[in-house]
């Protein structure tokens, strides 16, 4: 277990995450800026670290570097009141585990830190593959801890959607991929899912790629789009004698919250689309 740094202690979801960390039993301190920060640093480990939501992104990266000098496997929470795509993507190619904005989630937050702080998850778990603003590319092991990082950087890329399409798309999206590392490789830590994030003028598009052998969708018995009229619930069945987790509902909320939900031949491979605008009517 680490102990966590959390910087500035007066700004209000700083203070409830640094409660709910304290209630989960988790050892932290708080710094009063960055100077301080790094004096702590010097003299005990600290494994996981918690900027100002005050904060700007690239100071924060900058501070970053200076702290990895003093510990080089420091896992770093970023919260900031913007973000911008170019800011995001330097985030991720300095390996921070996970990066907030307003409206801040204290318990979305707790959630990635308390991963960060107990689990065995590197800073590696997220591979960048390419990044442009409009279009991000990139590789994460197959854990849920994983996923919930990536969903922070995925927030933030979409930020600029109106918020009820954001939350939808993000919900649509953390189905698909918790489905691809669950049902393509098993939650096995040494396989990879594909995820690109490509934003146009008029859409919002995740294409998610697992490594499995693909499946087909009437072939699933074990998720609810499979269910008899009569049986709404008959997939539960089908997920406890097979041993799985709880759930089954991923395509229908997918499918559900997103204008487009297409699948490749294989069944391996998923593209979200969530339009801006209407889009154009065929005359």
């Amino acid at each position: 277990m680490s102990r966590v740094l959390i910087i500035d202690s007066q700004t209000p979801v700083s203070r409830e995450v640094g409660e709910l960390l304290a209630g989960a039993g988790l050892p932290l301190e708080y710094a009063a800026g960055h100077i301080d920060a790094l004096h702590r640093l010097r003299c005990r480990a600290f494994g996981v670290i918690i900027t100002s939501a005050d904060g700007v992104i690239d100071e924060d990266l900058a501070l970053l570097q200076e702290m990895r000098l003093i510990r080089p496997n420091l896992k770093c929470i970023v919260l900031a009141p913007y973000s911008t795509p170019n800011e995001i993507i330097a985030a991720l190619r300095a390996r921070v585990f996970g990066c907030f904005t307003p409206p801040f989630d204290a318990h979305e937050i707790f959630g990635v830190a308390r991963n960060a702080a107990t689990g065995d998850e590197s800073n590696e778990d997220i591979e960048v593959i390419s990044a442009r603003p409009g279009w991000i590319a990139v590789r994460v092991n197959c854990r849920l801890a994983t996923a919930d990082r990536l969903m922070s950087f995925a927030r933030e890329f979409a930020a600029q959607l109106p918020e009820t399409a954001r939350q939808e798309i993000m919900l649509a999206l953390r189905e698909i991929l918790v489905n691809a590392m669950e049902h393509g490789a098993a939650f096995n830590p040494d396989q990879v899912v594909e995820v690109n994030a490509i934003r146009t003028a008029r859409t919002m598009t995740f294409r998610v790629r697992d490594p499995g052998a693909g499946f087909r969708k009437e072939a699933i018995t074990h998720a609810a789009h499979s269910n008899a009229p009569d049986d709404p619930m008959g997939h539960i069945v089908q997920r406890n004698q097979q041993g799985m987790r709880a759930g089954g509902y991923g395509l229908l909320l997918a499918a559900g919250t997103v204008d487009e939900l297409i699948y490749n031949e294989q069944g391996n491979e998923v593209i979200l689309i969530k339009y801006l605008d209407p889009p154009a009517q065929k005359s």
